[in-house]
């Protein structure tokens, strides 16, 4: 079993990557293989919704990160989400990719545990909290919880260590995936039955 972590903030080694290495560590200790993947400084492209992804299953806009994030998506069991919080939102370039791979790739990653988690100095945390979660529940993806919402504060690394209930919201929500990871690899359930998709515009 693997859990993909993202780290959506322009610094590799910042708070989000701090909270998400927390998270890492109580996979690791739950026997989870973990890998935190960080999306880098450069410009990333938006989607333009041309809808090529309809005919190829895949991104028209076929850029390194997105190509490895596809191939990473496709081989883990869970996906985590990190974010620093910026205006009280998720980091902008990290949303750009978001929007094209659960728009382009939505099957890679349907009914797989998922979970956001943010980083802030000191607000905003639940509204970025609340956006990110909003790409998993519209996927039919299990909502992954820890024991409050899951975000750690601090401006630098050294002061998001000093969080200590911040940090102990990351090893719990390592330890709930772990456990939600074994419970469905090991239920002898099969998933529910899918219905035709129904869709319904307001004008018609």
């Amino acid at each position: 079993m693997k859990v993909l972590l993202i780290n959506g903030s322009p610094h590799k080694n910042g708070c989000t990557y701090t909270a998400l290495s927390e998270v890492s560590k109580a996979l690791n200790n739950n026997n989870v293989e973990s890998e935190i993947l960080h999306i880098g400084m450069k410009p990333i492209q938006g989607c333009i919704a041309c809808r090529k992804c309809y005919e190829t299953g895949k991104c028209a806009f076929a850029d390194e990160l997105y190509n490895n994030l596809f191939e990473k998506v496709k081989e883990a069991d869970g996906i985590i989400v990190g974010s620093p919080v910026y205006y009280a939102g998720p980091n902008g370039s990290l949303c750009a990719l978001l929007d094209r791979l659960f728009y382009s790739a939505s099957y890679l990653m349907k009914n797989k545990p998922a979970a956001a988690v943010v980083s802030c100095r000191r607000g905003g945390a639940s509204a970025a909290f609340d956006r990110l979660n909003k790409y998993f529940t519209i996927n039919q993806m299990p909502v992954v919880s820890s024991q409050y919402w899951n975000s750690i504060h601090g401006n630098t690394p050294e002061e998001a260590k000093q969080d200590l209930e911040g940090l102990q919201i990351m090893r719990t929500l390592g330890n709930n995936m772990a456990w939600m990871l074994k419970t469905t690899k090991n239920s002898k359930e099969e998933l529910p039955q899918q219905e035709a998709r129904i869709g319904t515009n307001f004008i018609r």
